[in-house]
């Protein structure tokens, strides 16, 4: 059985989320559906209305990520991550970073919902961090 998460629809055209695939080798993600029609034009950054929110258990919380689709054709996602104790409508900041103009009408899979255990560390000041084999380099260090 899966995480219990209480879905409000906001709009009568918001469809809840849900996976493609189930079961042993299913989706990591779920997918989530715009519920407006929106132009986004090349190099926009625009919030897309799913229509819908969400109340997740206090242990869980929630990733919105790109679907490799929309990112292929230079859509991306920004601000994606959804607290346990936010409770408003789950729009998804996109930007399209191709050359022609984006069209997304209401049921368009619009970005991927990631499901996550939440986790609170404890954050204590040193004076010096441990040794580790990659040490202080940085982005790209792996030579990629």
């Amino acid at each position: 059985m899966g995480v219990p998460i209480k879905v409000l629809k906001l709009k009568p055209e918001a469809q809840l989320p849900r996976y493609a695939h189930v079961g042993a080798y299913g989706d990591l993600a779920a997918d989530l559906y715009a519920a407006e029609t929106i132009v986004i034009e090349p190099g926009a950054t625009v919030a897309v209305s799913t229509g819908v929110a969400l109340e997740f258990p206090p242990t869980h919380g929630a990733l919105v990520e790109d679907r490799s689709g929309l990112a292929m054709r230079g859509v991306t996602t920004l601000a994606g991550v959804i607290d346990p104790g936010y409770r408003g409508e789950v729009r998804v900041v996109v930007t399209n970073l191709g050359e022609v103009a984006i069209s997304v009408k209401p049921g368009d899979r619009i970005a991927q919902l990631r499901i996550v255990q939440r986790i609170e560390a404890d954050f204590e000041e040193v004076m010096e961090l441990g040794v580790a084999a990659r040490g202080a380099k940085g982005f790209g260090s792996t030579g990629v």
